[in-house]
Protein backbone atom coordinates (compact mmCIF):
# COMPACT_ATOMS: atom_id res chain seq x y z
CA UNK A 1 0.00 0.00 0.00
CA UNK A 2 1.52 3.27 -1.06
CA UNK A 3 1.99 6.20 1.71
CA UNK A 4 -1.17 7.77 2.23
CA UNK A 5 -2.25 11.07 0.80
CA UNK A 6 -2.08 14.29 3.32
CA UNK A 7 -3.40 17.60 3.34
CA UNK A 8 -1.81 20.10 5.76
CA UNK A 9 -3.67 23.23 6.90
CA UNK A 10 -1.52 26.03 8.97
CA UNK A 11 -1.01 29.63 8.44
CA UNK A 12 2.36 30.00 9.56
CA UNK A 13 4.48 29.93 5.64
CA UNK A 14 7.86 28.19 7.47
CA UNK A 15 5.55 25.99 9.85
CA UNK A 16 3.80 24.89 6.52
CA UNK A 17 6.05 24.96 4.56
CA UNK A 18 9.02 22.65 6.81
CA UNK A 19 6.15 19.74 7.43
CA UNK A 20 5.21 19.46 3.91
CA UNK A 21 9.34 19.22 3.58
CA UNK A 22 9.18 16.53 6.04
CA UNK A 23 6.50 14.53 4.89
CA UNK A 24 7.64 14.55 1.42
CA UNK A 25 10.83 13.42 1.95
CA UNK A 26 8.79 10.03 3.38
CA UNK A 27 7.33 9.34 0.52
CA UNK A 28 4.10 10.70 1.14
CA UNK A 29 1.79 13.05 -1.24
CA UNK A 30 1.52 16.70 0.44
CA UNK A 31 -1.00 19.27 -0.51
CA UNK A 32 -1.23 22.34 1.65
CA UNK A 33 -3.71 24.92 2.66
CA UNK A 34 -2.74 28.61 4.68
CA UNK A 35 -6.61 29.32 5.79
CA UNK A 36 -10.14 27.52 7.29
CA UNK A 37 -11.66 28.31 3.76
CA UNK A 38 -8.50 27.18 1.37
CA UNK A 39 -8.23 23.93 3.74
CA UNK A 40 -12.39 23.41 3.08
CA UNK A 41 -12.20 23.80 -0.45
CA UNK A 42 -9.67 21.53 -0.40
CA UNK A 43 -11.35 18.44 1.39
CA UNK A 44 -14.43 19.11 -1.15
CA UNK A 45 -12.15 18.65 -4.16
CA UNK A 46 -10.63 15.56 -3.25
CA UNK A 47 -10.07 13.00 -0.54
CA UNK A 48 -7.25 12.67 1.73
CA UNK A 49 -6.05 9.62 3.56
CA UNK A 50 -4.91 12.50 6.75
CA UNK A 51 -5.39 16.14 7.54
CA UNK A 52 -3.03 17.89 9.49
CA UNK A 53 -4.40 21.13 10.77
CA UNK A 54 -3.61 23.95 13.11
CA UNK A 55 -6.19 24.37 15.83
CA UNK A 56 -6.92 28.37 15.26
CA UNK A 57 -6.81 29.47 11.44
CA UNK A 58 -7.92 32.50 9.46
CA UNK A 59 -11.18 32.13 8.66
CA UNK A 60 -12.84 28.50 9.55
CA UNK A 61 -11.01 26.86 12.25
CA UNK A 62 -9.64 23.48 12.59
CA UNK A 63 -12.94 22.24 14.03
CA UNK A 64 -15.03 23.19 11.18
CA UNK A 65 -12.73 21.51 9.06
CA UNK A 66 -12.81 18.25 10.98
CA UNK A 67 -16.20 18.29 10.79
CA UNK A 68 -16.16 18.85 6.87
CA UNK A 69 -13.18 16.20 6.31
CA UNK A 70 -15.28 14.07 8.70
CA UNK A 71 -18.39 14.39 6.63
CA UNK A 72 -16.76 14.62 3.36
CA UNK A 73 -14.96 10.76 4.47
CA UNK A 74 -15.89 8.92 7.24
CA UNK A 75 -12.21 7.51 6.79
CA UNK A 76 -10.57 10.09 6.38
CA UNK A 77 -7.80 10.92 9.97
CA UNK A 78 -7.24 14.18 11.58
CA UNK A 79 -4.27 15.05 13.20
CA UNK A 80 -4.84 18.87 15.62
CA UNK A 81 -1.78 20.81 15.74
CA UNK A 82 -3.15 23.34 19.24
CA UNK A 83 -1.29 26.02 21.51
CA UNK A 84 -0.30 24.38 25.00
CA UNK A 85 -2.89 26.67 26.40
CA UNK A 86 -5.35 25.07 24.35
CA UNK A 87 -5.22 21.43 25.21
CA UNK A 88 -8.73 21.26 26.50
CA UNK A 89 -10.06 22.22 23.19
CA UNK A 90 -8.04 19.82 21.46
CA UNK A 91 -9.09 16.61 23.54
CA UNK A 92 -12.89 17.91 22.41
CA UNK A 93 -11.74 17.50 19.21
CA UNK A 94 -10.45 14.00 19.72
CA UNK A 95 -14.21 13.54 20.77
CA UNK A 96 -15.67 14.64 17.94
CA UNK A 97 -13.29 12.09 15.62
CA UNK A 98 -10.13 13.62 15.77
CA UNK A 99 -6.71 10.95 15.68
CA UNK A 100 -4.74 12.55 17.81
CA UNK A 101 -3.22 16.14 18.42
CA UNK A 102 0.33 17.91 18.89
CA UNK A 103 0.83 20.51 21.13
CA UNK A 104 3.66 23.31 20.04
CA UNK A 105 6.25 23.87 20.20
CA UNK A 106 7.09 20.15 18.75
CA UNK A 107 10.08 18.89 16.47
CA UNK A 108 9.37 17.44 12.64
CA UNK A 109 10.21 14.15 14.30
CA UNK A 110 7.92 13.96 16.35
CA UNK A 111 5.44 14.88 14.06
CA UNK A 112 6.58 12.07 11.28
CA UNK A 113 6.00 9.53 14.43
CA UNK A 114 2.17 10.33 14.84
CA UNK A 115 1.95 10.17 11.55
CA UNK A 116 3.59 6.63 10.85
CA UNK A 117 1.96 5.20 13.73
CA UNK A 118 -1.16 6.45 11.91
CA UNK A 119 -0.08 5.16 8.51
CA UNK A 120 -0.06 1.63 9.85
CA UNK A 121 -3.10 2.17 11.19
CA UNK A 122 -4.65 2.49 8.39
CA UNK A 123 -2.83 0.06 6.30
CA UNK A 124 -4.63 -2.51 8.78
CA UNK A 125 -7.86 -0.61 8.31
CA UNK A 126 -6.85 -1.44 4.22
CA UNK A 127 -5.97 -5.06 4.45
CA UNK A 128 -9.02 -5.68 6.38
CA UNK A 129 -11.29 -4.38 3.93
CA UNK A 130 -9.70 -6.58 1.29
CA UNK A 131 -10.21 -9.38 3.81
CA UNK A 132 -13.72 -8.77 4.29
CA UNK A 133 -13.52 -9.03 0.62
CA UNK A 134 -12.62 -12.12 0.01
CA UNK A 135 -14.22 -13.45 2.76
CA UNK A 136 -16.98 -12.06 0.98
CA UNK A 137 -16.76 -14.28 -2.26
CA UNK A 138 -15.69 -12.86 -5.41
CA UNK A 139 -19.55 -13.38 -6.59
CA UNK A 140 -21.17 -11.16 -3.88
CA UNK A 141 -21.27 -7.83 -2.55
CA UNK A 142 -23.44 -6.77 0.31
CA UNK A 143 -26.09 -10.08 -0.29
CA UNK A 144 -26.06 -8.95 -3.89
CA UNK A 145 -24.73 -12.77 -5.69
CA UNK A 146 -24.19 -12.59 -9.11
CA UNK A 147 -21.72 -15.06 -10.80
CA UNK A 148 -22.88 -14.17 -14.57
CA UNK A 149 -20.04 -11.59 -16.12
CA UNK A 150 -22.74 -8.88 -16.60
CA UNK A 151 -23.45 -9.12 -13.05
CA UNK A 152 -19.94 -9.30 -12.26
CA UNK A 153 -19.70 -5.81 -13.92
CA UNK A 154 -23.17 -4.79 -12.58
CA UNK A 155 -21.41 -5.48 -9.02
CA UNK A 156 -18.27 -3.90 -10.27
CA UNK A 157 -20.16 -0.72 -10.95
CA UNK A 158 -21.94 -0.35 -8.03
CA UNK A 159 -18.49 -0.70 -5.45
CA UNK A 160 -16.91 2.28 -7.66
CA UNK A 161 -19.83 4.33 -7.53
CA UNK A 162 -20.50 3.68 -3.21
CA UNK A 163 -17.36 5.64 -2.54
CA UNK A 164 -18.53 8.72 -4.83
CA UNK A 165 -21.29 11.22 -4.24
CA UNK A 166 -22.63 10.83 -7.62
CA UNK A 167 -26.48 10.41 -8.65
CA UNK A 168 -27.49 7.00 -9.13
CA UNK A 169 -30.31 5.75 -11.44
CA UNK A 170 -31.18 2.06 -10.84
CA UNK A 171 -32.88 0.38 -13.87
CA UNK A 172 -34.52 -3.21 -13.87
CA UNK A 173 -37.20 -5.27 -14.26
CA UNK A 174 -39.85 -5.79 -11.16
CA UNK A 175 -38.27 -8.16 -8.97
CA UNK A 176 -34.49 -7.79 -9.81
CA UNK A 177 -33.46 -6.27 -6.87
CA UNK A 178 -33.22 -2.06 -7.55
CA UNK A 179 -33.64 -1.62 -3.61
CA UNK A 180 -31.43 -4.28 -2.57
CA UNK A 181 -28.61 -1.86 -4.94
CA UNK A 182 -29.85 1.30 -3.46
CA UNK A 183 -29.02 -0.56 -0.02
CA UNK A 184 -25.47 -1.36 -1.12
CA UNK A 185 -24.65 2.02 -2.55
CA UNK A 186 -25.48 3.69 0.59
CA UNK A 187 -24.08 1.12 3.37
CA UNK A 188 -20.98 2.01 1.37
CA UNK A 189 -20.78 5.44 0.45
CA UNK A 190 -19.46 8.34 2.84
CA UNK A 191 -22.85 8.48 4.14
CA UNK A 192 -23.31 5.78 5.72
CA UNK A 193 -23.57 6.64 9.18
CA UNK A 194 -26.69 9.14 7.93
CA UNK A 195 -30.14 8.19 6.95
CA UNK A 196 -31.22 6.23 4.04
CA UNK A 197 -34.53 7.41 3.30
CA UNK A 198 -36.86 5.38 0.94
CA UNK A 199 -40.07 6.92 -1.71
CA UNK A 200 -41.93 5.29 -3.53
CA UNK A 201 -43.08 6.97 -6.16
CA UNK A 202 -45.89 5.05 -7.95
CA UNK A 203 -47.64 4.50 -4.46
CA UNK A 204 -48.89 8.04 -4.08
CA UNK A 205 -50.93 10.50 -6.13
CA UNK A 206 -48.95 13.88 -6.97
CA UNK A 207 -50.63 15.81 -4.40
CA UNK A 208 -49.73 13.44 -1.13
CA UNK A 209 -45.98 12.66 -3.40
CA UNK A 210 -45.00 16.42 -3.23
CA UNK A 211 -45.83 17.41 0.21
CA UNK A 212 -44.02 13.50 1.09
CA UNK A 213 -40.49 14.56 -0.69
CA UNK A 214 -40.44 18.45 0.99
CA UNK A 215 -43.31 18.46 3.63
CA UNK A 216 -45.82 21.15 3.98
CA UNK A 217 -46.54 24.28 6.42
CA UNK A 218 -49.55 23.94 8.68
CA UNK A 219 -52.89 24.58 6.62
CA UNK A 220 -51.40 24.57 3.72
CA UNK A 221 -54.27 21.82 2.44
CA UNK A 222 -57.32 20.30 3.86
CA UNK A 223 -56.08 18.12 6.77
CA UNK A 224 -52.59 19.74 7.02
CA UNK A 225 -52.92 20.46 10.77
CA UNK A 226 -49.77 21.19 11.56
CA UNK A 227 -46.12 21.27 10.29
CA UNK A 228 -44.42 18.58 8.55
CA UNK A 229 -41.02 17.55 7.65
CA UNK A 230 -41.16 15.97 4.08
CA UNK A 231 -38.41 13.56 2.94
CA UNK A 232 -35.73 15.99 1.66
CA UNK A 233 -35.03 17.39 4.99
CA UNK A 234 -35.37 13.90 7.20
CA UNK A 235 -32.42 12.64 4.34
CA UNK A 236 -30.22 15.91 4.91
CA UNK A 237 -26.38 15.03 4.74
CA UNK A 238 -27.84 11.38 3.91
CA UNK A 239 -28.90 9.62 0.85
CA UNK A 240 -32.65 9.63 -0.13
CA UNK A 241 -33.95 6.53 -2.54
CA UNK A 242 -36.39 7.53 -4.83
CA UNK A 243 -38.28 4.29 -6.33
CA UNK A 244 -40.46 4.03 -9.56
CA UNK A 245 -39.23 7.59 -10.60
CA UNK A 246 -40.21 7.12 -14.09
CA UNK A 247 -43.93 7.90 -12.08
CA UNK A 248 -43.77 10.94 -11.10
CA UNK A 249 -46.01 13.74 -12.41
CA UNK A 250 -45.06 16.70 -14.59
CA UNK A 251 -45.32 19.28 -11.59
CA UNK A 252 -42.83 17.06 -9.69
CA UNK A 253 -40.72 16.84 -11.99
CA UNK A 254 -39.86 20.15 -12.47
CA UNK A 255 -39.77 20.48 -8.68
CA UNK A 256 -37.90 17.60 -8.23
CA UNK A 257 -35.32 19.81 -11.10
CA UNK A 258 -34.88 22.32 -9.31
CA UNK A 259 -33.31 20.78 -6.19
CA UNK A 260 -30.93 18.70 -8.19
CA UNK A 261 -30.02 22.26 -9.82
CA UNK A 262 -30.06 24.47 -6.94
CA UNK A 263 -29.71 21.95 -3.79
CA UNK A 264 -32.83 24.43 -2.29
CA UNK A 265 -36.60 23.61 -1.95
CA UNK A 266 -39.32 24.97 0.12
CA UNK A 267 -42.07 22.83 1.70
CA UNK A 268 -45.77 23.31 0.84
CA UNK A 269 -46.98 26.11 1.44
CA UNK A 270 -44.20 28.01 2.85
CA UNK A 271 -41.69 30.78 1.64
CA UNK A 272 -38.44 29.14 3.75
CA UNK A 273 -35.79 28.05 1.08
CA UNK A 274 -34.11 24.84 3.02
CA UNK A 275 -30.91 23.47 1.54
CA UNK A 276 -30.52 20.55 0.33
CA UNK A 277 -27.46 18.20 1.37
CA UNK A 278 -28.84 14.71 -0.46
CA UNK A 279 -27.69 12.17 -2.17
CA UNK A 280 -29.98 10.94 -4.83
CA UNK A 281 -30.62 7.08 -5.74
CA UNK A 282 -33.80 6.47 -8.20
CA UNK A 283 -34.81 3.45 -9.34
CA UNK A 284 -37.44 2.59 -12.19
CA UNK A 285 -38.62 -0.43 -14.24
CA UNK A 286 -39.85 1.88 -17.46
CA UNK A 287 -37.37 3.14 -20.33
CA UNK A 288 -36.66 6.62 -19.28
CA UNK A 289 -35.52 7.47 -22.81
CA UNK A 290 -38.55 6.37 -24.52
CA UNK A 291 -40.68 8.24 -21.96
CA UNK A 292 -38.66 11.59 -22.90
CA UNK A 293 -39.12 10.73 -26.62
CA UNK A 294 -42.88 10.20 -26.11
CA UNK A 295 -43.08 13.32 -23.90
CA UNK A 296 -43.97 12.37 -20.13
CA UNK A 297 -40.43 12.73 -19.03
CA UNK A 298 -38.46 15.96 -18.74
CA UNK A 299 -35.30 16.05 -20.82
CA UNK A 300 -33.25 17.61 -18.57
CA UNK A 301 -34.47 16.04 -15.31
CA UNK A 302 -33.36 12.57 -16.86
CA UNK A 303 -30.15 13.91 -17.50
CA UNK A 304 -29.37 15.22 -13.82
CA UNK A 305 -30.60 11.60 -12.93
CA UNK A 306 -28.72 9.62 -15.02
CA UNK A 307 -25.57 10.63 -13.97
CA UNK A 308 -24.54 6.57 -13.30
CA UNK A 309 -26.75 4.45 -14.86
CA UNK A 310 -26.63 0.56 -13.23
CA UNK A 311 -28.59 -1.42 -15.12
CA UNK A 312 -30.04 -4.97 -13.65
CA UNK A 313 -30.31 -7.73 -16.08
CA UNK A 314 -33.17 -10.21 -15.68
CA UNK A 315 -32.76 -13.68 -13.70
CA UNK A 316 -33.49 -15.13 -16.89
CA UNK A 317 -30.66 -14.52 -18.39
CA UNK A 318 -28.61 -15.32 -15.36
CA UNK A 319 -28.89 -18.79 -15.55
CA UNK A 320 -25.16 -19.06 -13.55
CA UNK A 321 -26.35 -17.54 -10.77
CA UNK A 322 -30.33 -18.91 -10.06
CA UNK A 323 -29.02 -21.91 -8.09
CA UNK A 324 -26.43 -19.88 -5.99
CA UNK A 325 -29.19 -17.61 -5.09
CA UNK A 326 -31.22 -20.47 -4.55
CA UNK A 327 -28.83 -22.11 -2.11
CA UNK A 328 -28.36 -18.60 -0.47
CA UNK A 329 -31.91 -18.66 0.15
CA UNK A 330 -32.08 -22.32 1.09
CA UNK A 331 -29.79 -21.87 3.69
CA UNK A 332 -30.81 -18.91 5.27
CA UNK A 333 -34.93 -19.08 5.28
CA UNK A 334 -34.31 -22.56 6.92
CA UNK A 335 -32.32 -21.37 9.63
CA UNK A 336 -35.04 -18.62 10.35
CA UNK A 337 -37.31 -21.41 10.60
CA UNK A 338 -34.98 -23.76 12.64
CA UNK A 339 -35.42 -26.40 10.26
CA UNK A 340 -32.46 -29.13 8.61
CA UNK A 341 -32.64 -29.45 5.21
CA UNK A 342 -30.77 -31.30 2.53
CA UNK A 343 -30.54 -29.02 -0.52
CA UNK A 344 -32.26 -29.61 -3.88
CA UNK A 345 -32.99 -32.82 -5.60
CA UNK A 346 -31.18 -33.26 -8.88
CA UNK A 347 -35.14 -32.92 -10.34
CA UNK A 348 -35.90 -29.36 -8.13
CA UNK A 349 -31.87 -28.58 -9.54
CA UNK A 350 -33.23 -28.70 -13.42
CA UNK A 351 -36.71 -27.09 -12.69
CA UNK A 352 -35.09 -24.28 -11.07
CA UNK A 353 -32.87 -23.81 -14.19
CA UNK A 354 -35.50 -24.06 -16.68
CA UNK A 355 -38.26 -21.86 -15.48
CA UNK A 356 -38.05 -18.16 -16.82
CA UNK A 357 -38.76 -16.27 -13.52
CA UNK A 358 -41.00 -13.46 -14.72
CA UNK A 359 -41.01 -12.27 -11.27
CA UNK A 360 -36.97 -12.10 -11.01
CA UNK A 361 -35.20 -12.76 -8.15
CA UNK A 362 -38.41 -11.89 -5.80
CA UNK A 363 -40.09 -14.66 -7.06
CA UNK A 364 -37.18 -17.17 -6.21
CA UNK A 365 -37.41 -15.37 -3.08
CA UNK A 366 -40.90 -16.44 -2.32
CA UNK A 367 -40.41 -19.78 -4.28
CA UNK A 368 -37.77 -21.05 -1.29
CA UNK A 369 -39.30 -19.45 1.00
CA UNK A 370 -42.79 -21.91 0.47
CA UNK A 371 -40.29 -24.97 -0.13
CA UNK A 372 -38.52 -24.09 3.28
CA UNK A 373 -42.29 -24.34 4.63
CA UNK A 374 -43.29 -27.11 2.50
CA UNK A 375 -40.06 -29.09 2.93
CA UNK A 376 -39.95 -32.26 5.03
CA UNK A 377 -37.33 -32.08 8.14
CA UNK A 378 -33.54 -34.11 6.66
CA UNK A 379 -35.10 -34.34 3.11
CA UNK A 380 -33.69 -32.58 -0.06
CA UNK A 381 -36.37 -30.48 -1.35
CA UNK A 382 -38.35 -32.06 -3.93
CA UNK A 383 -40.27 -30.26 -7.18
CA UNK A 384 -43.50 -29.80 -5.45
CA UNK A 385 -42.19 -28.41 -2.97
CA UNK A 386 -41.27 -25.65 -5.08
CA UNK A 387 -44.77 -25.55 -6.31
CA UNK A 388 -47.05 -25.89 -3.65
CA UNK A 389 -50.04 -27.11 -5.26
CA UNK A 390 -51.70 -30.68 -4.62
CA UNK A 391 -52.02 -31.57 -7.90
CA UNK A 392 -48.91 -30.35 -9.27
CA UNK A 393 -48.30 -31.32 -12.94
CA UNK A 394 -45.22 -32.69 -12.33
CA UNK A 395 -47.31 -35.42 -10.57
CA UNK A 396 -49.41 -36.07 -13.44
CA UNK A 397 -51.98 -33.11 -12.46
CA UNK A 398 -53.27 -30.52 -14.15
CA UNK A 399 -51.20 -26.94 -14.92
CA UNK A 400 -52.61 -24.35 -12.59
CA UNK A 401 -52.96 -20.55 -14.25
CA UNK A 402 -52.54 -19.20 -10.62
CA UNK A 403 -48.90 -20.94 -10.78
CA UNK A 404 -46.50 -19.80 -13.05
CA UNK A 405 -43.77 -22.15 -12.24
CA UNK A 406 -46.38 -24.99 -12.23
CA UNK A 407 -47.46 -24.17 -16.14
CA UNK A 408 -44.38 -23.43 -17.65
CA UNK A 409 -41.93 -25.37 -15.59
CA UNK A 410 -43.38 -28.56 -14.22
CA UNK A 411 -44.64 -29.98 -17.23
CA UNK A 412 -42.86 -32.31 -19.21
CA UNK A 413 -41.11 -31.64 -21.82
CA UNK A 414 -40.32 -33.79 -24.96
CA UNK A 415 -38.08 -33.07 -28.23
CA UNK A 416 -39.22 -33.81 -31.89
CA UNK A 417 -39.36 -37.65 -31.35
CA UNK A 418 -41.97 -37.65 -28.19
CA UNK A 419 -39.03 -38.30 -25.97
CA UNK A 420 -39.06 -37.23 -21.95
CA UNK A 421 -36.55 -34.71 -21.92
CA UNK A 422 -34.80 -35.54 -18.42
CA UNK A 423 -33.58 -39.35 -17.98
CA UNK A 424 -34.84 -38.63 -14.03
CA UNK A 425 -38.29 -37.00 -14.78
CA UNK A 426 -38.45 -40.10 -17.17
CA UNK A 427 -38.01 -42.52 -14.71
CA UNK A 428 -40.19 -40.86 -12.36
CA UNK A 429 -43.18 -40.72 -14.54
CA UNK A 430 -42.89 -44.06 -15.34
CA UNK A 431 -42.42 -45.26 -11.92
CA UNK A 432 -45.62 -43.08 -10.91
CA UNK A 433 -47.93 -44.43 -13.74
CA UNK A 434 -46.54 -48.08 -13.08
CA UNK A 435 -47.56 -47.54 -9.51
CA UNK A 436 -51.12 -46.29 -10.30
CA UNK A 437 -51.66 -49.10 -12.96
CA UNK A 438 -50.65 -51.20 -9.90
CA UNK A 439 -52.85 -49.99 -7.91
CA UNK A 440 -56.06 -49.81 -10.36
CA UNK A 441 -55.48 -53.79 -10.68
CA UNK A 442 -55.86 -54.69 -6.70
CA UNK A 443 -58.37 -51.44 -6.36
CA UNK A 444 -56.40 -49.60 -4.74
CA UNK A 445 -55.35 -52.08 -1.96
CA UNK A 446 -51.69 -50.71 -0.67
CA UNK A 447 -51.28 -53.89 1.19
CA UNK A 448 -51.43 -56.03 -2.34
CA UNK A 449 -49.73 -53.33 -4.64
CA UNK A 450 -46.76 -53.44 -1.99
CA UNK A 451 -46.02 -56.70 -2.68
CA UNK A 452 -46.18 -57.02 -6.80
CA UNK A 453 -43.76 -54.13 -6.41
CA UNK A 454 -41.76 -55.36 -3.85
CA UNK A 455 -41.68 -52.65 -1.54
CA UNK A 456 -42.57 -52.38 2.08
CA UNK A 457 -46.01 -50.57 2.65
CA UNK A 458 -43.73 -47.41 4.06
CA UNK A 459 -41.84 -47.06 1.31
CA UNK A 460 -44.93 -47.63 -1.23
CA UNK A 461 -47.12 -44.84 1.11
CA UNK A 462 -44.02 -42.52 1.12
CA UNK A 463 -43.84 -42.96 -3.18
CA UNK A 464 -47.82 -42.31 -3.38
CA UNK A 465 -47.32 -39.40 -0.57
CA UNK A 466 -44.30 -38.04 -3.09
CA UNK A 467 -46.06 -38.53 -6.62
CA UNK A 468 -49.39 -37.33 -5.21
CA UNK A 469 -50.89 -40.70 -5.30
CA UNK A 470 -54.43 -40.26 -3.59
CA UNK A 471 -56.61 -43.47 -5.51
CA UNK A 472 -56.18 -46.54 -7.57
CA UNK A 473 -58.14 -46.33 -11.19
CA UNK A 474 -61.59 -47.45 -9.22
CA UNK A 475 -61.30 -45.91 -5.79
CA UNK A 476 -59.72 -44.80 -3.08
CA UNK A 477 -56.42 -46.73 -2.03
CA UNK A 478 -56.86 -48.10 1.17
CA UNK A 479 -55.46 -51.27 2.98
Amino acid sequence: MKPPTVLIVDDEPLMRLSMVDALKGVGHEVRAAATGSEGLHAVHQETFDIVITDLRLPGPDGLTLLQASKHRSPRTEVIMITAHGSVETAVEAMKRGAYDYITKPFSMDELLLVVDRLSHVLALRHENLQLRGELEGHFSFEGILGKNPRMREVLEKIKLVSATDSTVLIVGESGTGKELVANAIHRNSPRRDRALIKVSCAALPETLLEAELFGHEKGAFTGAVRQRRGRFELADQGTLFLDEIGDISPIVQVKLLRVLQERTFERVGGNDTIGADVRLVCATQKDLKKEVQQGRFREDLYYRLNVVQVMLPPLRVRKEDILVIAESLLQSRATRMNKSLKGFSQPARELLLRYSYPGNVRELENMLERAVALGHPNEEIQPWDLCGLPSCPYLGGTPQESCGFCSESLTTKKDQHGNVDSLAMAREQFERQHIVSVLGRVRGSRTEASKILGLSRKALWEKCKRYGIVSGKNGQAGE
